[in-house]
């Protein structure tokens, strides 16, 4: 993990707080050692998607994928020892991508990944082509639960049993939760990952598992859990609460394992301590997969102090990426792609692309070259470039 000296320094005017423009030096990449043995800890990157901008479509509406680039992503990923967790709220579940084109990406990801050796997948089944407002029983929650897990599990795929915003509307009591997930894990073939998504990143789910109080909720979740062990590889939470997740993480039955989902406290958690540690299914590793991937293979090693400077400058990067309203991380996972040459243009499902400010983007990219992430400075700053032009910022 060293600075590549050839590099040299690079100055780019980019926009402060006020209106004003300030120079900025880049310092360069971050040479990250590829692994070169097994990780100590599962860890997968919940994967974009990169948009098609060339598609005959309403952004807004309709969704045209870029296959070639999205499943090369992908490859890009497993080829640095990360699983891959797709159709996840990362690629935009809940926020333009639909269940027909999730159903074509985890086909297409599948496909990808029996070229791999060692690829590891996980897919996201939900209810998303049920609309909340059409859902008028936990009856319709099951079938739509139902109808997604058997499409996958014909694809030959493993499950994340995502968070439904139908039930979150339908339920009535914690009981109705439990009915639900008692019925889901009764059916499904292999073991599935359970993800509890906070509402900070879909404020739809608000009360999940039937309590507006986290720790309430917890119990609900936990008795589910550990009730159908055999049927549960993990649980993922998104809570962005480092304590609740420990909390949770030592009560889990042997053998089911945390995945943490926190964006801002994701080094500690996958370090562990004395009575544990997590596993990892986190968005931000998408963002920055060389760092992930060599900082995990420091730790296999045994060497947590690297592990430890390799992961600290990248969690000003991925607080920032998801800072509040966090559900519009998205786009600032795409922004690095587009950055660093792993897709050709910043364009997103659904128009995301405008849901973050020319200033937050210019803090991410001071943040990702500060963390040596920026693999290609003088690409990097041209694009940064033309992101400022598009915004009427040219010089």
């Amino acid at each position: 993990m060293d600075r590549h000296s050839a590099v040299e320094s690079l100055n780019i005017e980019l926009p402060v707080a006020g209106g004003g423009l300030k120079t900025y030096r880049l310092k360069g990449p971050t040479v990250f050692a590829k692994p070169s043995k097994p990780f100590t800890r599962v860890a997968y990157a919940a994967a974009h998607v990169v948009a098609d901008p060339r598609a005959d479509i309403d952004p807004w509406l309709d969704c045209a994928i870029d296959w070639d680039t999205t499943i090369a992503y992908r490859q890009h990923l497993w080829r640095l020892g990360l699983g891959v967790a797709e159709a996840m709220d990362t690629a935009q579940r809940g926020m333009g991508l639909d269940w027909p084109t999730s159903l074509d990406l985890i086909r297409r990801s599948l496909d990808a990944a029996r070229d791999v050796p060692g690829a590891l997948i996980a897919n996201g089944a939900g209810t998303d082509h049920l609309a909340p407002e059409a859902a008028t029983s936990v009856d319709d929650v099951i079938r739509a639960y139902e109808e997604q897990v058997a499409a996958i599990e014909k694809l030959g795929g493993r499950i994340i049993l995502m968070c439904s915003r139908a039930l979150a509307r339908v339920a009535r009591s914690p009981h109705d939760y439990q009915r639900v997930y008692d019925r889901i894990l009764s059916q499904v073939r292999e073991p599935v990952i359970i993800h509890w998504l906070g509402d900070m990143f879909d404020p739809a789910l608000a009360g999940y598992w039937g309590s507006n109080d986290p720790m309430a909720a917890m119990e609900v979740a936990l008795g589910v859990i550990n009730a159908h062990a055999a049927k549960v590889d993990g649980v993922k939470i998104s809570l962005l609460d480092k304590d609740k997740e420990i909390v949770m993480r030592r009560r889990l039955a042997a053998g089911v394992r945390m995945y943490t989902g926190d964006d801002f406290n994701y080094a500690e958690l996958i370090a562990g301590d004395a009575q544990g540690h997590s596993d990892a299914l986190l968005g931000i590793f998408d963002a920055i997969a060389p760092a992930a991937s060599a900082a995990l293979a420091a730790l296999a090693a045994g060497d947590r102090a690297r592990f430890n400077a390799i992961l600290e400058p990248t969690v000003p990067l991925s607080r920032h990426i998801f800072k509040a309203p966090t559900r519009f991380y998205k786009t600032g996972v795409v922004f690095m792609a587009y950055l660093n040459g792993l897709q050709d243009h910043f364009v997103m499902v659904g128009g995301q692309q405008s849901a973050r400010s020319l200033l937050h983007l210019a803090e991410l990219f001071r943040l990702a070259d500060r963390a040596g992430l920026l693999a290609d400075p003088p690409r990097a700053a041209a694009r940064m470039k033309t992101v400022l032009a598009l915004h009427g910022i040219e010089g």
